[in-house]
């Protein structure tokens, strides 16, 4: 039995009445119906709950002793101890203290840092032993039986397991002491016993922790002036009930005879002040350890505030440091003038305890207190017409007896209290240890002077009062603050200020002399000896109507020896209610109102109305109208609805504004959606490797919105026109909506089969990305634990489980996207997305640009605030005062009424009032408001002014659904009587169901939207564009429903005024965010006559002529009559429309009226329209309108111009969630008499509460609205009331980082559970979150995120490579022989041997190159010259987007599991080492020794040979031609690279299918560092210093002579094994380093005949087509072997041969044994290659190139050739030097270049050798002779190479005659006889290139050249080199 404190005198014994008493009790904590607990237990219950709130106090461990002494006595002060008999042990077991009975030690010391299993629900406690005083003994208890901080909500009874034994399932505490040996004298209680909480530290070992806060077991009386620790305050994390229930909170009871104690799970709303100190449990802590360190700080006196734990704060949060003390590194944001109360009326009226601070405590029953008992006097709400709220201050509060029900007591007040005693803790950063908290007198003392200036509509606000104490404390402090700033930290800052301190004996003085300037609204009772006296004494003043007047009073109970003791009472019956009101959880407000339709309580306000109207009840009044007017309705209100719908002949009037939007994408949302992706590579690129976008090949994706039918149907309609599913490939062309409908998911009970379907496919396509869009994301964020209460729906929670489940955090292919404008409740301490990876909508304009031109103009919250401001136009956002003073008096009138049934109930009678007076009942305008009359002579009126029947929608929120039903049937029964069932429609919007309205309503939507289709019905409120019709909305919270362009009027007057937090309000204010065309003002300019240039009156009155065209009269919309603003935004006092519409509303409306009086009108309007139309606009105006000369004639019938602008699109409305924009950029010719394009062209009129409208509008000094600082969540609370002021200034980053700091979710927050030690682990890294305005577009732009996110996607699995054709074709020689069959797999040798090599190049990349001829050829002269352009000759190559496949050679960038050993990153490997290795030969040519380096990582040392004992390299290990094996390519690769260590195709782990090979990267020196951080795990060979700018021929040629030298030492190595020298394997392969797929040609050649065959082309390993290669037959006897470039036209006749003996380029095998004689040219930096195979093919060597393999080669943008750029020595600053440049006359005053000489060598003859051969210039029959070298001379000149040396194979040049001969570095092979054998022609040129000058004069002696050469001294150049850089010099003559 719990003990009961000071409990009712009499308490009942009986064991067996508590047990079933219990039970019941339990029993109907967890129901969740209606029916209503007898008094007593409610009464017994509660009391006992109660009790925390008064005598539950937490001390620090220092107090410990003090507890154990007074334990006894306290917690049993009501009942005298009963002697127990404890059951004797069984036989044999142990009875050790500290031990259990099957002998395990228990005690905490002992197992401390023992593993113990703890199961899901159970937390270890240690229990005291009164034999082992010093000792713990550890045992797991089910945390539903143990209490929250606050004392309560522990299930009764016991559930807990042996940590030793494991023995599990003790049910009783009893059964449970036995086991472990607590050998008790008195009955085992769980509350005496189990003491402690325990932890495990940092070193993991388990220790005590915080004090278990039972009830009645702490001490009693006060410790301190502080106060006890109303331990009420604090909500336990896990249970915020007992078990199934929160503590529970006040439901009004609709009378005496049902005692409201339907205690409803609450969890939604626990106090956010009151418990923002369990605000942060970080690290592994228990969650109640935060009672120890948080109270603490409010708990303890003020003395010892400076002595408490963490006096300072870490640089890091430590597990302990409390939320409520900021680090130092925090800025403040508060004002430093505190204004302290003077400037709350400014604020504007505010609610309080809003549900976040509501009264967490038993339904309507007073808090237990201390004391003799005061007795509520009965019919205290009769009498009173109000239930008093007692917020309970400071102090013990007495005990409350007799009619407790019609009183409510909070904590609330103690809460804010408490917490302000803290303030002093942030600042310790000042060193401030002398500084004192407010004082307790001068709280109470502010408390009076803030409730004596609230007005007398005003409700306290907790945050208001938060915000003058801070502020108070900080001017009271700010010398010593700013003393501390500006001094040395040492200094001791001064002593406390001299603002003297209320004494408690001043107090109750100076609070009267407060509230003696308030006309008796706030009142002071002083009591002597305790609060009872002052409670009683209130009461007593209720009940005899003294405090008629009173809104709050404030008892005070000050003696000079102790602390005082206070609490307010709020006695103002509006106060009262709102307050009361505010302390019900959204489901329980639902409840309250369903429980008083259902049982009938509002009838009597239905019969009260009917008493209201003189002329009789309005109901016969009805039924009299519909009688009269049966069979001749009124002409008027139908005219207009069977109007022709269509153009007829005669030119019958149509509406011309009907547009239908076409899906586009705004600038805004392609923005966004770019942010999105940048924001996905970022977490891609970064280290943490979290995302792997390089493995994706596609995109697929779910959107999970709210279950509202509209939404979801709202979804699937931008899906589907979006085109994004056949955009990512997901669907083909004939889309269904079933297909649809697979990709969007409505969080209901269904849902939870399509998301595993999801997660299926994710689990089964690792290659494809699935982003999970969760659309409006802050719709409940339910802790999946928390749902499992009776009181929530079956859906709560499920976003928690379905989006937070394990299998999406640890898919690496999901990337999750929460989409939301109200992303607060995401942005808490423990928020599972990161700062980083959030992205808000950006601003329009910045510094006044206007960053996005958009043709529309978007009004969100802070433009319809703007609109309220003075010098604006009509206010857009308005309250109705005469609505407001009605609901107030029958507020007073029906107190037990809820004030939702209340208001619905008046608007309702206002509603149908005012369609009564518009229709002709003139009488019935008295009965409703002005602002109503106005909204429903404008809806019904609307119709009738258009043509075509178009009209405005009015959207009438009610969030109560049985009220919003109960609204729906009475307006459509008065809508039936007045016969105006086809004038507008009214819909009941119910979140569940769909859109139902009548047939006639669906036909004339069906025309206007041009739909065919017979069984259409709108299914979204965006199709209803330009229906006329009252949009009843329903439902707790908007579910991001879109409203169409033609809503007029939001009428937000039922909303829950008193449960006020931020997202609520802005969501409901979001409900009318709207896109207005931004061509508005020049419009009204035109007709107004203003300049366009006066934009100061563009945006003052002139609009409000267009606003006032809701009357029924034209001439009045026309007058110029300008209104005056009247200060207040009350439409009743200051709306001179509604004025108008009294004396209007029932006449009829004139004819319309022509667009203006004069022609030149019409034509100025249409150049100004024209002006200002959109370049994307759908509808242009070519297209529909006449010419302006047209117009002009065709004045006098204006009315035949009025061509109807449609779009011919099907689709029924706009593209995106901002849809409710409309497009007004077409010219009309009309005056439109359309409302709605009127009602399109600005944005709709929002009715508010007038409490909200007070919240909404007021502002603090920073100009920011107050709303903004509300709690931003109902399911989060502030983690500390001490916390800086939001500035206006702040961007949304800034918001948001406010709000991950002072806010911390609850227990039933979804994120409550995600806490880490390291604070970055509690990011999800593929999670993000996007926030923007509500309707401004978001949906379209992640549908825009989707589509570019998937282009980029495919663009990382596609390249481009070249794709161009061969060239040279033509010039091929032609023969009819083929030598192989088609199909043959390898050359056959002997046969190959025959073949003639074709000299000509045909690979594109040489399309610059001179031709070579190889006999006399007839070369059409144009061929060449036209091949290309010469202006083309710079533009980019051609290039194919191809898909990677899997067997692509891959740059850095490619990540994937397979090849990330390969790569050398992989985490779990060591990071490779490499060692660097000198490797010397000597080579004749060079005349030196050569020096190369080796890098080879460990992991590849096995491909070498090093000698023992010093571990020098020795040799590159080579295998055998004989060898045979799958899994190794025998040639060593080698690719030479320059600046592309990024991008570089060196990743070869898929290209060679996982085979094993040896691949060197071949780097020069100065990047030897870059590539071996790229490529740690490749071989580098490293080129020596001289070559660091060389050209590509000095790597091949060092390659070859390198491979070479190798062979040599290999067989000289293996000979010695016996191996014969031929047998090692001779060839390496060089190869490029963009070259990145491989393809194989297969030919079938199955045909009839043998020239019948097919071919068909696939991509192949680079392994297949070496291991290929390398099987071909008699190897070894070919010199080169190559491939063809791929080509995507490749035809037949280029593969009919197998093999070809011709050039080969980019990916060769050479076989460096027979080449041994044969070198490349390393000074070479083109062409080296031809020039390589022209010398190989002139020694009389095989050059075979396989045509059925091909390369692709990657266009890669850096590096390579594009690495040498020719500047100028002289001056840094880059000057653009022409070829021409290259060379000049020898001992110039030339400009150097800073570029090696061959390099300019090689660009001039490239660009200008027809300077030096003229007569070679497009003559191809007269080559010019080329000795021993090809050099590029352009595409214009053709080249005849010859080889001097003996036996070479050389072309027959006895036919040809040479235009010119060029000698380059010629060796001493060439002699004079040589020379002579070929002939020239006459005038023909010589060039003759030397080193050096000298050898220039020895060559033209040692070949005789001047015996027919003819030289001039002119005739000598030298490349532009300094001396120092070695120029080149030339000689050129003429052949005489």
């Amino acid at each position: 039995m719990l003990s009961m404190g000071n409990s009712y005198a009499g308490q009942l014994k009986t064991t067996r009445f508590e047990e079933v008493l219990h039970n019941s009790i339990e029993a109907s904590l967890r129901s969740n119906n209606l029916v209503p607990r007898p008094v007593f237990s409610q009464l017994y219950l509660e009391a006992e709950q109660q009790l925390s709130s008064l005598e539950a106090g937490s001390r620090a461990d220092n107090e410990e002793e003090e507890e154990e002494e007074e334990e006894e006595e306290g917690s049993e002060s009501s009942s005298p101890p009963v002697s127990y008999q404890m059951k004797p042990p069984p036989e044999g077991c142990c009875t050790t203290d500290g031990f259990c009975q099957a002998g395990k030690d228990l005690r905490l010391v002992s197992i401390s840092n023992e593993h113990i299993e703890v199961p899901s629900g159970f937390l270890l406690v240690g229990a005291k032993s009164p034999n082992l005083p010093d000792h713990l003994l550890v045992c797991a208890v089910d945390k539903r039986f143990l209490p929250d901080d606050n004392g309560r909500n522990a299930l009764l009874g016991f559930s807990g397991n042996c940590v030793g034994c494991g023995k599990k399932g003790f049910c009783y505490f009893t059964e449970f002491s036995n086991h472990i040996n607590l050998k008790l004298t008195t009955q085992p209680k769980k509350q005496k016993h189990l003491k402690y909480y325990l932890v495990r530290n940092a070193q993991g070992a388990l220790t005590k922790g915080s004090v278990i806060c039972w009830k009645g077991a702490e001490f009693r009386g006060r410790q301190s002036s502080a106060s006890t620790c109303s331990s009420t305050l604090f909500q336990l994390p896990e249970s915020s009930g007992l078990s199934g229930s929160t503590s529970s909170e006040p439901l009004p009871p609709a009378n005496a005879s049902a005692p409201a104690g339907t205690q409803q799970t609450a969890i939604d709303h626990i106090p956010s002040t009151a418990a923002f100190s369990s605000a942060v449990y970080n690290g592994k802590e228990s969650p109640k350890q935060q009672l120890m360190k948080n109270n603490l700080s409010a708990l303890t006196r003020p003395s010892v505030l400076g002595t408490l734990t963490n006096s300072g704060p870490p640089k890091k949060r430590h597990k302990g440091w409390s939320p409520e003390s900021p680090s130092s590194t925090e800025t403040w944001n508060l004002q430093l003038n505190p204004q302290a109360p003077n400037r709350i009326k400014n604020d504007g009226g505010s609610v309080s305890s809003l549900p976040h601070s509501a009264l967490v405590g038993p339904a309507s029953s007073p808090m237990v207190g201390s004391g003799e008992p005061v007795s509520v006097p009965d019919n205290l709400l009769k009498i009173c017409k109000a239930k008093p709220v007692i917020f309970k201050g400071h102090g013990n509060f007495p005990y409350l007896c007799g009619n407790i029900n019609d009183v409510i007591v909070s904590p609330l007040l103690y809460t804010c209290y408490r917490n302000s005693q803290s303030l002093s803790r942030a600042y310790e950063q000042y060193g401030a240890s002398t500084i004192q908290p407010i004082s307790e007198e001068m709280q109470l003392l502010l408390t009076v002077y803030y409730l004596v200036q609230l007005a007398a509509d005003q409700v306290p606000l907790i945050e208001d009062l938060e915000q003058i104490f801070m502020r108070c404390w900080r001017e009271s402090h700010l010398s010593e603050i700013r003393q501390y700033q500006q001094a040395v930290p040492q200094a001791l800052p001064q002593l406390p200020s001299q603002i003297t301190p209320v004494t408690s004996a001043q107090l109750p003085w100076l609070a009267g002399l407060a509230a003696s300037s308030c006309n008796d609204s706030v009142h002071i009772i002083e009591c002597s000896y305790s609060l009872a006296e002052g409670l009683s004494e209130m009461f007593k003043l209720l009940i005899e109507g003294k405090l008629v007047k009173t809104n709050y009073v404030v008892i005070i109970c000050a003696s000079r020896n102790r602390a005082i003791d206070s609490c307010i009472v709020i006695t103002g019956k509006y106060q009262a209610r709102v307050l009361s009101e505010s302390m019900l959880s959204p489901s329980d407000y639902q409840k309250e109102v369903n429980y008083q339709l259902v049982t009938g309580k509002v009838e009597t306000l239905g019969s009260f109305f009917s008493t209201l109207c003189p002329e009789g009840d309005i109901d016969l009044l009805l039924e009299k109208f519909h009688q009269e007017n049966q069979g001749h309705i009124s002409s008027s209100l139908s005219a207009s609805v069977n109007k022709p719908t269509a153009v007829n002949g005669a030119g019958t009037a149509v509406c011309t504004s009907y547009e239908i939007e076409q899906h586009h994408i705004r600038p805004f949302q392609l923005a966004v959606a770019q942010k999105l992706l940048s924001h996905i590579c970022s977490i891609a690129d970064s280290s943490t490797q979290n995302l792997d976008l390089g493995s994706f090949e596609k995109i697929d994706f779910l959107i999970c919105v709210p279950p509202s039918e509209v939404t979801y149907q709202q979804t699937l309609f931008h899906l589907w026109h979006s085109g994004i599913l056949l955009e990512l490939g997901l669907e083909k062309e004939h889309l269904t909506k079933q297909r649809v409908e697979q990709y969007v998911m409505k969080l209901d009970a269904e849902a939870q089969i399509k998301f595993k379907v999801f997660l299926q496919n994710s689990m089964q396509n690792p290659h494809t990305l699935f982003v999970l869009i969760h659309d409006h994301a802050h719709w409940d964020l339910m802790s999946a634990m928390h749902s499992l209460y009776p009181q929530t729906e079956l859906s709560t929670g499920l976003v928690d489980r379905l989006l937070n489940c394990r299998e999406v955090k640890e898919a690496p292919n999901i990337v999750t996207l929460h989409v939301t404008s109200f992303p607060y409740a995401l942005q808490t301490q423990q928020t599972h997305i990161s700062p980083y990876n959030e992205i808000h909508w950006p601003s329009s304009y910045s510094n006044g640009v206007d960053l996005y031109h958009e043709n529309k103009k978007y009004f969100g919250l802070s433009e319809f605030i703007e609109s309220t401001l003075s010098g604006h136009s009509i206010p857009l956002l308005r309250y109705d005062s005469s609505f407001e003073a009605m609901v107030m008096a029958l507020g007073k009138r029906f107190p037990r009424l809820h004030s939702a049934v209340i208001r619905t109930f008046v608007l309702i009678q206002h509603y149908s009032a005012a369609m009564m007076a518009v229709c002709g009942l003139s009488q019935m305008k008295n009965y409703t408001s002005v602002e109503t009359l106005e909204i429903t002579q404008n809806l019904i009126n609307s119709s009738r002014q258009c043509p075509s029947g178009h009209g405005l929608m009015v959207v009438l929120r009610i969030p109560c659904i049985p009220l919003a039903a109960v609204a729906y049937e009475r307006l459509y029964n008065v809508r039936e009587r007045l016969a105006l069932e086809d004038n507008f429609e009214i819909i009941l919007g119910n979140p569940n169901s769909g859109i139902t309205i009548g047939k006639h309503f669906v036909e004339q939507l069906k025309i206007w939207q041009k739909i065919e289709d017979v069984d259409w019905r709108p299914q979204t409120y965006l199709e209803l564009e330009g229906l006329p019709c009252i949009l009843i909305f329903s439902g707790m919270d908007p579910q991001g429903e879109s409203l169409p362009r033609s809503l007029r009027y939001c009428d937000l007057r039922l909303i829950n005024s008193s449960s006020l937090v931020r997202t609520t309000l802005e969501q409901e204010l979001g409900l009318a965010a709207y896109f207005v065309s931004s061509e508005i003002h020049t419009e009204k300019a035109v007709v107004n006559d203003v300049l366009e240039s006066d934009p100061e009156k563009l945006s003052s009155t002139d609009n409000e002529d267009e606003e006032i065209a809701t009357e029924g009269s034209t001439s009045e919309k026309r007058s110029p009559l300008k209104r005056e603003r009247s200060r207040s935004h009350d439409s009743a006092s200051s709306s001179l429309s509604s004025k108008a519409s009294i004396t209007a509303f029932c006449t009829e409306s004139s004819p319309p009226q022509a667009l203006s009086n004069s022609t030149e009108e019409t034509t100025n309007n249409y150049e100004r329209q024209k002006q200002k139309v959109d370049k994307g606009a759908q509808t242009t105006i070519s297209k529909h309108l006449p010419p302006v000369t047209e117009q002009l004639d065709m004045k006098q019938n204006i009315k035949s111009a009025q061509v109807s602008i449609t779009s011919s699109s099907s689709s029924p409305f706009s593209s995106s969630s901002s849809s409710s924009a409309p497009a007004h950029n077409s010219f009309i010719l009309q005056t439109s008499q359309c409302s709605m394009t009127k009602a399109s062209k600005q944005p709709p009129i929002v009715f508010l509460p007038k409490l909200v409208y007070d919240i909404i509008t007021s502002t603090d000094s920073s100009g920011l609205p107050k709303s903004s600082s509300l709690l931003p969540y109902h399911s989060v609370m502030w983690a500390s009331s001490f916390r800086p002021l939001m500035s206006k200034m702040m961007t949304c980053t800034e918001q948001s980082l406010y709000y991950r700091q002072w806010t911390v979710p609850k227990p039933i927050h979804m994120d409550y559970n995600n806490r880490n030690e390291g604070r970055m682990d509690t990011f999800h890294p593929r999670r993000l979150l996007l926030s923007g305005p509500p309707q401004i577009g978001k949906t379209g732009a992640y549908l825009q995120f989707l589509s570019i996110l998937s282009r980029m996607l495919i663009r990382l699995t596609e390249v481009d490579v070249y794709d161009e054709e061969e060239i040279n074709i033509n010039i091929k020689e032609e023969s009819d022989r083929y030598y192989h069959q088609p199909g043959d797999m390898w050359p056959d040798l002997e046969t190959f041997r025959k073949m003639p090599f074709d000299y000509t190049i045909h690979d594109p990349k040489y399309e610059d190159a001179s031709l070579i001829c190889s006999k006399l050829q007839t070369i059409n002269s144009e061929d060449r010259s036209m091949s290309r352009r010469q202006e083309d000759m710079y533009t980019c190559r051609q290039t194919t987007r191809m898909r990677l496949s899997k067997y692509a050679a891959y740059n850095t960038y490619h990540h994937c599991e397979q090849c990330h050993q390969y790569m050398g990153f992989n985490p779990r490997y060591q990071i490779y080492e490499s060692t660097l290795h000198a490797f010397a030969f000597s080579y004749s040519m060079l005349g030196e020794e050569i020096q190369l380096h080796f890098i080879i990582p460990k992991s590849k040392e096995h491909h070498f040979v090093f000698s023992q004992p010093g571990r020098q390299l020795e040799s590159m290990r080579l295998p055998l031609v004989t060898d045979k094996s799958e899994d190794y390519i025998k040639s060593p690769t080698f690719t030479p690279t320059t600046g592309r260590h990024e991008h570089g195709l060196f990743n070869l782990y898929h290209a060679m299918d996982g085979a094993s090979h040896l691949h060197v990267l071949v780097v020069k020196e100065y990047e030897m560092a870059i590539y071996k951080k790229y490529w740690p795990n490749h071989i580098m060979l490293v080129l020596p210093s001289i070559f660091n700018s060389a050209g590509v021929g000095a790597a091949h040629f060092l390659i070859k002579e390198l491979s070479y030298h190798n062979l040599e030492l290999e067989r000289n190595r293996q000979e010695e094994l016996g191996i014969k020298p031929q047998d090692i394997w001779p060839f390496i392969v060089i190869s490029d380093d963009s070259c990145v797929m491989w393809n194989a040609i297969e030919v079938d050649c199955s045909g009839d005949r043998k020239s019948d065959y097919t071919w068909t082309e696939r991509n192949v390993s680079l392994k297949q087509i070496l291991q290929h290669i390398e099987a071909t037959p008699n190897v070894t006897h070919y010199a080169l072997i190559g491939m063809r470039k791929w080509s995507s036209k490749t035809n037949s006749a280029e593969i009919n041969e197998p093999f070809s003996c011709c050039h080969v380029h980019d990916f060769i095998m050479l076989n460096v044994d027979l080449t041994q004689n044969v070198q490349y040219n390393q000074n070479r930096f083109t062409c080296d290659d031809v020039d390589f195979n022209l010398r190989v093919h002139s020694a009389g060597l095989l050059i075979c190139r396989f045509n059925h393999f091909n390369v692709m080669k990657k266009q890669v943008a850096v590096g390579g050739q594009r690495s040498f750029h020719i500047k100028s020595k002289v001056s840094d600053t880059p000057v653009s030097i022409s070829p021409a440049q290259y060379i000049c006359a020898p001992d110039s005053k030339h400009t150097f270049l800073a570029a090696p000489a061959q390099l300019l060598l090689e660009k001039y003859l490239q660009y200008h050798s027809h300077r030096f051969f003229p007569l070679s210039l497009k003559n191809y029959s007269h080559p010019v002779l080329s000795v021993d070298c090809y050099l590029n001379l352009g595409p214009q000149i053709a080249v005849c190479y010859v080889s001097s040396r003996p036996h070479s194979l050389n072309i027959s040049s006895s036919a040809l005659t040479f235009s010119g001969l060029l000698l380059y570095l010629c060796d001493s092979f060439v002699v004079a006889s040589f020379l002579k054998k070929f002939q020239f022609l006459k005038g023909a040129t010589l060039c003759v290139i030397c080193q050096d000058r000298n050898s220039l004069r020895q060559t033209v002696v040692r070949l005789e050249l001047e015996d027919e050469w003819q030289f001039r001294l002119r005739d000598e150049f030298q490349t532009a080199n300094a001396k120092e850089d070695r120029p080149l010099f030339f000689l050129t003559g003429r052949h005489i």
